[in-house]
């Protein structure tokens, strides 16, 4: 998926758009596989702006369109990032790009796309076969990278909410909770070893100040064996007082920064540094006891909580 320098050179290439944003109902470009990373992803620090597919399947168009651009990852005179390796962006009008990206270098030639049609015109139909599966870029699997972007908005979008979610049967996993002091110090509330544990004993003592709430946690859409991902929401409430709500909805540029929104829009890289968990807010924590509720929920609609109670000396 592209990097940071990726994000930065599509992110000028598709600002311009006269026409405004319009949702519109897409189709998921592969009907097999599975994912290996979906929007809103940790990727030690950087957020995921779309979704990786490990697959043997051919990459479809999502939706009718017009071929924006496109590159093979052979094509030396481009300046464009490698690490996207073979992508294409398709228009679908009002604004909306679809890109796939790190497919078969050989997709690069249009009409290499095998079974697919002829993509000698800029007109892509819905479904149509636009490349095949492949490992091109900075890719450690077979498969492809797929985003959508807003370009009147300046924004990437989540596909899952243009898109009807994947079965998703399995409530996501709060893996650890966290305070991070002002001075760096970190207090470990929660550490589930494995589904259903409780809370394990706090360490040492917990001091009255301003704290940085910090969360991990995963989802996994049918089996506990498969790839984990990131969660669509996570929410925090302090004596039942909401600090903290994490919405991997949409990444907004501003200024030149990407954004997120928790709690208003915030630089992702505040949100990301935490790796592996997110940072979903702060506090501001008194003297007496304190109870800190944890809410997690995936884009189906599962949900898992945690209630943490504590003394604040």
């Amino acid at each position: 998926m592209p990097g940071a320098c990726g994000i930065g050179i599509l992110l000028g290439l598709f600002f311009f758009c006269p026409e405004p944003f319009a949702a519109k109902a897409l189709d998921w470009p592969s009907s097999g596989g599975s994912m290996v990373s979906n929007f809103g992803f940790n990727l030690k620090g950087l957020p995921a702006v779309g979704v990786s597919f490990e697959t043997e399947e051919p990459v479809r168009a999502a939706e009718a369109g017009e071929m924006f651009f496109s590159r093979s990852g052979d094509n030396t005179a481009s300046r464009l990032p490698s690490p996207m390796g073979s992508w294409l962006a398709l228009d679908h009008g009002d604004g909306l790009i679809s890109i796939y990206s790190r497919f078969d270098e050989t997709s690069g030639d249009r009409a290499a796309a095998s079974g697919g049609p002829d993509l000698s015109s800029a007109q892509v139909d819905r479904n149509a076969i636009i490349a095949r599966a492949g490992s091109s870029g900075w890719s450690a699997f077979k498969g492809f990278f797929f985003a959508i972007f807003d370009r009147r908005e300046r924004r990437w979008v989540n596909p899952a909410m243009i898109i009807a979610p994947l079965p998703d049967t399995r409530p996501p996993q709060i893996v650890s909770v966290t305070l991070i002091a002002e001075d760096g110090r970190r207090i470990g509330l929660l550490r589930l070893p494995q589904a259903g544990a409780q809370a394990a004993a706090l360490p040492g003592r917990i001091s009255q100040g301003r704290y940085r709430i910090a969360v991990e946690a995963t989802d996994t859409r049918l089996e506990a064996g498969e790839k984990e991902l990131a969660p669509h929401r996570i929410l925090c409430l302090v004596n039942g007082v909401e600090t903290g709500a994490l919405n991997f909805e949409t990444y907004s540029a501003r200024d030149g920064v990407l954004m997120v929104d928790r709690n208003g829009l915030t630089p992702v890289e505040k949100v990301y540094a935490p790796y592996p968990a997110f940072e979903v807010g702060n506090v501001w924590l008194t003297r007496g006891q304190t109870t800190l509720e944890v809410i997690v929920q995936d884009v189906a609609g599962n949900e898992r909580s945690a209630t943490i109670r504590f003394t604040v000396e």
